[in-house]
This record gives C-alpha cells, structure tokens and sequence, in this order.
C-alpha cells in the first residue's frame, strides 16, 4: 500500500534569494547523519517567500488554515542511503501568520516556525506567473527593549518580477540545485535527526529582476546565518510551484 501524506498542498508563486555561506558553517550545524550540499563547491543559504494554498491534513481541510503565507530561512544538505542521494533542506527559521501551523509542525518535525502578521503583494496578469508579474511577501518583526518590553514594529519584505520567460532548469545546473529538494531534515531532541520526504513536479523557474530585500535581519534572524543576510543576495530565483505532498517523518 502506498504511503498517504501526512499534508496536501499547493505552493505557489515562489521568491528565492540566495546567499552564500562558507561550507563549514553548514558542515558544523548540519542534522547527524547528513553533510553539506553544495554547487560548484559553494554552500549556500536561501531565504524563500511563497503562498501555501489548499492546505489538507490527511485529506481534510482545517477552517481558517488553508491558504496562508510563509517566509523560511533553509541551508541545503544531503544524505546517502544505499546507492541514492537524498538531496534535502534544513529550515532555520519558518515565518507564518497561524500560531496552528508553528505548533502543529513544531511538534511533529521539530522544526524552526515563529507566528508574525504578514501580508503580500501579488501582481499576476493572469492565472499563471509570466515575464514582468511581480511577486512581494512582507512579515511584521517585534522589537523590544533591554527589559522585554515590545517598542517598535518594523515590516521586512522580500519580493522580485520574473525577468525571463519560466522553464524546466537544466540537469545539473545552478537553479535546479537551488530548487528541486525532496527530502527535508531537522534535528530532533534527543540529538538524533527527522527525515521527511517531499513529492511535487519539477518547478519551471525564471530569473528574478528588480529584487526587494529589504529586511531588519537582527530581528529576525540569529547568528552564524545572520551575518550572511545583510548584503544583498548572489542570484535571485522566481518559481511556479505546484501541488506537493509532505510524508510523516521518521528518526535515522
């Protein structure tokens, strides 16, 4: 019989800007059982805005949860078993405006979900994305002074426009490394790791042009990756999405 997911979705209308970071960061951080991937030799880091639509937990709707944005802060490893490579992503930090969805994927996969307002700004002439559509997510940080009081809220934002037409990237090249992950680790309590599979189509990608990162990092981000959020990123990314399946996970 085959595997039922655990979570149906569709993730659309994708922004990835990426940074580099120095292998060893990765390589001292990375989940047990799971090591550095990397293009060309370089490790990067990418920050990735996009829209969670239709939203099914075992095929059932939870009211009030079915579309909602998500910002995430994710590094790339992989895993061998066998004579498969495992190509995945660890999350650092998920931003989400439902506090269900940071408990719920907290609990199961221990993972990295914080709850913050967001808002987006959509701009698509049609159905699908094309050449010149634009696509910005924005999330509100919480500043607070030396005693935890909250002072000042600032928005951050991270958006592009599809400069080129979208198709399927190339074998082997710099945006399929980027954007076709089908495995997911975290490290779990007890210092083991969580893996969980993936399952979507091949995204088509596009370059990204007139890029908007705009975003008070020391509110959102903790160090070693902090550092390497505050110049602008080395490539900007716009992908279509699709529908996706995310599995149960299991401890290795």
């Amino acid at each position: 019989m085959a595997e039922r997911p655990l979570l149906t979705a569709r993730w659309t209308e994708l922004v990835l800007l990426n940074f580099r970071v120095p292998v060893e960061e990765i390589e001292r951080l990375a989940p047990a059982g799971t090591e550095p991937d990397v293009h060309d030799g370089e490790a990067y880091i990418s920050v990735v805005g996009f829209r969670f639509q239709k939203v099914r937990i075992f095929g059932v709707p939870v009211p009030g949860h079915t579309r909602f944005d998500e910002v995430n802060l994710r590094y790339y490893v992989k895993r061998t078993v066998g004579g498969e490579v495992r190509r995945g992503v660890v999350f650092v930090r998920e931003i989400v405006p439902r506090r269900a969805v940071a408990i719920v994927a907290n609990g199961l996969y221990n993972e990295n979900y914080v709850t913050r307002r967001m808002r987006n700004a959509i701009e698509m002439r049609g159905e699908e994305l094309q050449v010149g559509d634009r696509v910005e997510y924005g999330w509100r940080s919480r500043e607070v002074d030396e005693v935890g009081r909250r002072r000042n809220h600032v928005w951050n934002a991270l958006g592009a426009r599809v400069g080129s037409p979208l198709k399927v990237p190339a074998s082997g090249s710099y945006e399929e490394f980027i954007v076709e992950h089908y495995w997911g680790y975290a490290s779990d309590r007890r210092g083991g790791t969580i893996e969980y599979r993936v399952a979507h189509p091949t995204w088509r990608v596009a370059t990204a042009t007139d890029v908007n990162w705009d975003c008070d990092v020391a509110l959102t981000y903790i160090e070693p990756f902090a550092q390497y959020l505050t110049g602008e990123p080395v490539s900007s990314i716009v992908a279509e999405g699709s529908a996706v399946q995310v599995f149960r996970g299991r401890r290795i």
